[in-house]
């Protein structure tokens, strides 16, 4: 028996040497030829993403001041325990992270998907101009949009109220009308508004997944005799439910580090009452307002988790309704 098997593992020694073979010299040459193309992104991604990561988990340990380095101390997971379980403020500003995401993400996804289709119409006049019309503001620069939308949401004379006055004769300008941005009901909605008017990259995605769409799916349903909304639910969606995934991930992604509208219009104070303090806001003004660099690369590292793990969550749920056409189910 022990003859019998030295023979099999010889055997089969020999049958996954006889698999290596030699690489031709063309073969390495195209190697070396391939990591010598990728070494730009490789020096990039290690010099500039792996090892400030992993500076950062080390300043976690630290009590660091980047004004006074030399007074740098070790203190081990205490930054982990403060905000963990000692800084109430962490847990109030992911709420109010996750509930603003709640608001805008679901409006954003179905907006631009919403526009993706009206434009995906075979009866819309002048596509392409529409398209460009809406793509456009999303090549003004965020702070620029920020500023506009204070100017269009003022409770005074921003347009937005004095369209909503004329056409109900409802108040909506003065101290007694739709505050947007300074009342904690309405602030969010108006954060979402800046979204909505950037819409344009979304919109263009889902475009391209709409325009991958069988034709023949739509003819063969319209014979079966399946109407509008039948063939939107049966048939588009379903086929772009992948472009709607990707575009998911990346919306929890953005949502769970916004920053820009509140700090460029509050300068990170929460106005109004605290409701726009959000997470990322709480990280900066930790890292860079009072200079507890250690305790901030720990809320770096803190959001970290929180993303990975979301989208860990929207990978393991993608299979029950992410439908892709060259996977056996």
């Amino acid at each position: 028996m022990a003859l019998a098997s030295d023979v099999n593992s010889a055997a089969a020694g020999q049958t996954v040497a006889s698999r290596r073979r030699k690489l031709s010299r063309m073969e390495k040459s195209e190697i070396r030829w391939g990591l010598l193309f990728l070494s730009p992104w490789m020096i990039g991604f290690i010099a500039f993403y792996l090892l400030p990561m992993i500076a950062s988990f080390g300043f976690s340990l630290f009590n660091f001041n980047p004004a006074v380095p030399e007074q740098a101390r070790f203190i081990g997971l205490n930054n982990w325990q403060r905000a963990l379980f000692q800084d109430s403020e962490v847990w109030l500003s992911l709420v109010r992270t996750f509930h603003f995401a709640a608001i805008s993400l679901p409006i954003s996804l179905a907006f631009s998907l919403f526009l993706a289709i009206l434009l995906n119409s075979e009866h819309v006049l002048g596509k392409n101009v529409y398209r460009t019309l809406f793509y456009m503001p999303s090549m003004i620069p965020l702070v620029a949009t920020v500023l506009i939308w204070n100017g269009v949401l003022n409770e005074q004379t921003g347009w937005i109220n004095v369209i909503i006055e004329r056409l109900t004769g409802i108040q909506a300008t003065g101290t007694q009308g739709l505050r947007w941005l300074a009342d904690p009901n309405l602030v969010y909605y108006a954060y979402t508004m800046f979204g909505l008017w950037g819409v344009g990259n979304a919109m263009i995605i889902f475009l391209a997944g709409l325009q991958g769409v069988p034709t023949e799916l739509y003819e063969a349903s319209q014979i079966d005799g399946a109407g509008y909304f039948r063939r939107l639910f049966s048939i588009t969606i379903p086929l772009i439910s992948p472009v709607i995934f990707y575009q998911l991930v990346l919306g929890v992604i953005y949502s769970l580090q916004y920053f820009l509208a509140p700090f460029v219009l509050n300068q990170g104070t929460g106005f109004p009452e605290g409701m726009t303090r959000f997470f990322m806001v709480y990280f900066y003004k930790q890292s860079f307002t009072f200079f507890n660099m250690g305790y901030g690369a720990t809320l770096a590292w803190m959001m970290f988790v929180i993303a990975l793990v979301l989208t860990a969550v929207l990978f393991g749920t993608a299979r029950y309704w992410v439908y892709y056409a060259s996977e056996e189910r």
